[in-house]
Formats: C-alpha cells, structure tokens, sequence
C-alpha cells in the first residue's frame, strides 16, 4: 500500500508532466505557423538563397595604404522565401577563413540593391579573403568569397652616385652627373630624379639644377656650365609626385683648370625685341618674358615658362631655384601646366599662377604661392 505522501508526489508528478507536454506543444504549433515569425522551425523547405555578388573590392585588387578604411560593396541576394534578409560579413587572412580579422552578422540590406559595410584599418602589406552570405533566420544561402591585397607603404630608397665621385676632376666644365637607378618599395609611380649641383656643402649655394625622367638602369644629367679650378657638391634624390626618396650621400669633384668662367643661365628664347630680363620684381621679370612673345602656341607657351623660371632663378628671387611643373593628367601644353612656375617637390612644393587668362589676353602675373593642401602636386622641373 501507497502511503498518502506517495500518492500525492506521484499526482504532482504527473500533472507537472502534462503542463510540459502542453507547453512543448504550444510551442511547436507556434513555430510552425508562421513563417514571417522569429522563432520558425528552419530550415523551411522549398525556399533558395542565392548568394550576393561582390562588387567592391574585385577578386585580386590591390589596395594603397592611403584608400583605408576598405568598403566592402556587394550586391545583393534574392530569395524564394518570404522572410527578410540579412547578411554576415567575413575578412580573413587565410582563404579557409580560421583567422578571421573582422566579422559582423545581421546587416540590413542597404538602399538600391547594394549593402557595403566599412573595415576597421587593416595591417599593411599583405593578402586578405572576404566573404559574404545571406540568411532569412531559418535558411542559410551560400558565401561568395574573393581576395584582396593591401600594399605596403610606398618608399624610394636613395640613387647610388656613380660618376663624378670622390673628388675627381671632370673632362668638362659642364659635367654628366650619373646615379644607379633607385630601388623601390610598394606602389610607386613613374620616377623623376633631381639633381643638385653647389658650391657648398650646405647646398645654399646652387650653382646647376634639374629634374629628368627616370632610363633604363641608369639616370643622367649634364650640368650647366661650371666655372673652372673648382671644387663642386652634388646631389640627387628620387620622387614619383607622391613619394620622395632622401638625398643620396654627397659627392664631389673638381673642375678642369682651362674651363672658363661659368656664363649665366640661359635667358630662354632671343627676345623680340629686348634683351635679359634682370629685376629684383618677380612681377617685373614676368612681364618682360611676357613681352617677348604675341599670342602664345603651346610650345611657346612652355618656351615663355622655360625663360621665366630660368630668369627668377638667375635673379635670386625668393623661393627658387623655379621650374616647370609637368603634369601628369588633364590638359596640358606639352606635357606641362600652362601657367604654373613652381619650387620645391612633394608637401614642400610651391606654385605660383604667371598667366592670368583675361579675355584670352594671356596677361603676365605673379599670383601666389599656393601650397599644399591647396595644389596637386607634381614633379617640379627646375630651370
């Protein structure tokens, strides 16, 4: 015989047994009545997701280290179900994706068919895999997956001085200054090398200057004309617009005794009428280069701005020693900016205005300078 605490244990037992059942139930029917619902039983059959596009960036892009932070850009799935997507985001260092460095779920598509979502800053100088999926909460679709690659920072070593060197006593006032080509690190453009040439070591005293496109294994500049019995400094360095290398170690030579005086620079083309413009205003100096020429093709254009620059420097007007600016894009007069003298390369690059277009007078003038981050820089080639 039961006792009556027995009895009474196995009664609750079994009505405790019956309010699970009941909820078990419950739960269940409510699962699977609605399929808008958060809690549905997945996955549902019959319903395919497809898996996004990616977009942005392509399979293989390569990244500067300036384009970070890196947007991720897809286009976005289609399913046969009712439910809403969402989609998971994945940036990995390895292609089976175990070393995950960013990850984020639950991203709501965006507007326009397309969903992007922004990384934090990744480590330069290596390869990263991406992938994407949708889900609705109760299907899953497939990831899409491609890589991408982001340099390291841009660096330009310093050219090697190969001739003249260690002192030696060149066969022309006006030597050839040879370097070996730089070695580069990362994304760097077309290289340009300018060379110093001074009469001290502190380079104050600039006595030939100039920038030339990089050659094959080599890169040249002949000097202007030098005066003779004298011990000169040279140096060179390296930029693509962007990136400057730093000056090469200092070299020095000597120049042959017969050589005669260096004559000044060249004042340009033979003016018509007028001879060399000498004045201690920049202004005053435009515009007498101005006035050698009527209305200016594009070579005369350049031949105006080769002068000009040419006469400021000779004239120690501050901030030269000036040149051209050549541009790299956009519309040019042979290459070069049709109205700009510059100084100075990279962040430390000037620029003024010399051409005011007034009624396409082309009128003379001294405008500036203007500097970064007011400009776009390029390669300033010295007169």
């Amino acid at each position: 015989m039961k006792s009556n605490a027995a009895r009474i244990t196995a009664a609750r037992c079994t009505v405790l047994v019956g309010l699970l059942s009941a909820v078990l139930a419950g739960c269940e029917a409510k699962k699977s009545s609605n399929p808008l619902s958060p809690s549905v039983a997945g996955p549902i059959p019959g319903v395919d997701i497809t898996p996004p596009k990616l977009l942005e960036p392509a399979q293989g892009f390569k990244f500067r280290e300036s384009q970070q932070p890196i947007k991720l850009l897809i286009e976005n799935a289609s399913s046969t179900g009712v439910r809403p997507l969402s989609y998971t985001f994945e940036v990995a260092t390895d292609n089976g994706f175990a070393t995950r460095v960013f990850s984020r779920s639950r991203v709501a598509p965006g507007a326009g068919g397309r969903t992007s979502v922004q990384l934090d800053r990744l480590e330069i100088g290596r390869g990263y895999f991406w992938r994407v999926r949708a889900e609705d909460g109760a299907n899953t679709g497939p990831f899409a997956a491609a890589g991408f690659e982001i340099f390291p920072k841009p660096a330009i070593n310093a050219p090697n001085a190969i001739a003249p060197i260690n002192n030696a006593v060149t066969a022309s006032a006006s030597p050839v200054l040879t370097v070996q080509n730089s070695s580069s690190i990362g994304p760097v453009g077309n290289k340009s090398y300018e060379f110093q040439v001074a009469n001290d070591q502190a380079f104050a005293q600039l006595a030939s200057a100039g920038i030339v496109r990089e050659t094959p294994g080599q890169t040249s500049m002949a000097s202007a004309p030098l005066a003779g019995s004298h011990t000169y400094f040279w140096r060179a360095r390296v930029t693509d617009g962007e990136t400057t290398s730093p000056w090469m170690p200092t070299q020095s030579f000597q120049t042959p005794a017969s050589a005669p005086p260096a004559p000044p620079p060249s004042p340009g083309p033979a003016p018509s009428p007028g001879g060399p413009c000498n004045s201690s205003s920049a202004q005053t100096i435009v515009e007498c280069e101005r006035a050698k020429f009527s209305h200016m093709s594009s070579s005369q254009t350049v031949q105006f701005l080769r002068s000009t620059a040419a006469s400021l420097t000779r004239n120690g007007i501050g901030g030269g020693p000036f040149g051209l600016l050549r541009k790299s894009s956009g519309s040019s007069c042979n290459g070069y900016s049709c109205d700009i003298i510059c100084s100075g390369q990279g962040s430390a690059q000037k620029q003024w205005d010399v051409l005011s277009d007034a009624e396409g007078a082309q009128s003379p003038s001294w405008n500036g300078p203007s500097t970064v981050p007011h400009i776009r820089i390029d390669v300033c080639e010295i007169q």
